[in-house]
């Protein structure tokens, strides 16, 4: 159905945009001063805490200061250095791998698209989206976690369930301009009021907007 030159659902998303804008804040809990010190941290933050990446990272930061390093890494050493955030083994490979595939396909430069993002090792859709819009100011994508995943759904702007496929229906009804900032907010709806077991629909900004509000007492 259109209303004008927007679809109802269109026009629901950009209420639910606007009023994120609002009341939630568009911002990353991950601690980093540039985009490959990000990357490194998403890579990190798989099946772990933002807060307990942040206690890891400091020292990483301070001794690996570029691809090279992260590349030339002893994964001995490095695994250690990163033990506490789970996965470590795993982890390790992917880190080692992804810087070197940096320094060989882009002479030790992060690349600056989705093409070449994707195309590292250890890197996916979504820590390229993560790279692209909090690193670089790049709207390419919506980042689509398991918290965008399960908001996006409760409020209906979604019937997927396919991370892909969630995010090419988000980036049909939100704005460009608004696609890393709205997939900022929605983690933090998600992470703090919209959660997984009992979400807390009394008081949430998107309460009036939302077709799954209160349902489920």
């Amino acid at each position: 159905m259109k209303m004008g030159s927007m679809t109802v659902l269109e026009r629901r998303a950009r209420a639910i945009v606007d009023r994120l804008a609002e009341t939630c804040p568009a911002r990353i809990e991950l601690d980093f001063s540039s985009p490959l010190e990000l990357a490194v941290a998403t890579i990190l933050s798989a099946q772990c805490t933002d807060a307990r990446v942040n206690k890891v990272t400091p020292h990483l930061f301070s001794k690996y200061p570029d691809a090279p390093a992260y590349a030339d890494a002893d994964p001995e050493v490095l695994q250690e250095e990163i033990r506490s955030t789970g996965f470590f083994r795993n982890k390790t490979r992917s880190i080692i791998s992804f810087a070197r595939s940096v320094v060989d396909n882009h002479g030790g430069e992060l690349p600056q698209t989705m093409d070449d993002l994707v195309n590292l090792a250890g890197v996916g859709r979504k820590t390229a989206n993560v790279i692209l819009g909090s690193g670089f100011g790049v709207n390419e994508g919506v980042v689509v976690d398991t918290h965008v995943k399960r908001v996006s759904g409760r409020l209906g702007l979604t019937a997927e369930s396919d991370p892909v496929k969630i995010e090419r229906d988000l980036m049909e009804i939100v704005p460009r301009d608004d696609w890393n900032a709205f997939g900022l907010r929605m983690i933090q709806l998600g992470r703090y009021t919209c959660t997984a077991r009992k979400p807390k629909c009394d008081g949430c900004p998107l309460e009036s907007l939302c077709p799954s509000a209160h349902t489920f007492d």
